[in-house]
């Protein structure tokens, strides 16, 4: 079977053929290691190549008109990054390795080869992308009518959510991996309210905190804090083409 982190990520959703992996792993043919903190790609940069992530953690993020920092976006191994400069010329967004990462570069034009033989990788491609926008959709109306700690409260149950597609083992305890001006450039807040907020919650005995571990104590508490929607699951997959 070919090795893909990308087809394992597919595959969460249904089972895939072996001409299917086979396609898969040609886009990860050639691996390369990058530091945390390295840019991966950059805004308004000409988009030559499109990313699998195998290993590590990343982000994508644009700089506001203040010189603050949104970040859009976290990614985790199996995930397709830069998927937003498939349609563009030059990249809407920056992404950068948020660990030390091992990223799959292939050529954008790679794609079309994929798409036109598989169109059933295709179709699971563009439920991903609209499962990734949902919950972006959920956390941009959280900005603007949500309180900070509905705000904390839904990022790290997005967070689990998204640990739990592609890994089994993961329960109530997850290692966070950010710090907290990340989760703030991510909702809206800056680090001291993150701070504050994560604290909060630990008080009122909804998580737990240990050398970086989250454990989740109260998930259906935080659920009703964070007004969260598990938008990776209960999908609806009965009209995807047969293999």
């Amino acid at each position: 079977m070919a090795d893909s982190c990308f087809a394992s990520r597919l595959e969460k959703h249904i089972a895939l053929t072996e001409d299917e992996r086979v396609a898969l792993a040609r886009l990860e043919e050639n691996p390369r290691k990058v530091k945390r903190g390295a840019v991966i790609q950059r805004a308004n940069e000409a988009v030559k190549e499109l990313f699998v992530l195998r290993e590590g953690r990343a982000m994508s993020f644009v700089i506001l008109p203040d010189g603050s920092r949104q970040i859009l976006r976290i990614f985790f191994p199996g995930d397709f990054i830069g998927s937003a400069s498939t349609v563009y010329a030059r990249s809407p967004e920056s992404l950068v390795a948020l660990s030390d990462a091992v990223v799959c570069p292939f050529d954008k034009h790679a794609l079309r080869i994929l798409l036109q033989e598989h169109p059933r990788v295709a179709a699971l491609m563009f439920v991903i992308s609209q499962t990734e926008r949902v919950a972006l959709t959920d956390r941009l109306a959280s900005l603007g009518r949500t309180s900070a700690k509905a705000r904390v409260a839904a990022f790290l149950l997005d967070i689990v959510a998204r640990l739990r597609v592609m890994d089994d083992d993961v329960k109530d305890s997850f290692d966070l991996k950010l710090t907290q001006e990340e989760i703030g450039d991510a909702v809206g807040l800056t680090s001291v309210h993150v701070n504050r907020m994560i604290r909060q919650l630990e008080t009122e005995g909804l998580i737990a905190r240990q050398n970086g571990t989250i454990t989740l104590l109260d998930e259906k508490r935080l659920e009703h804090i964070g007004h969260f929607t598990n938008r990776y699951r209960d999908l609806d997959l009965d009209w995807l083409p047969a293999a």
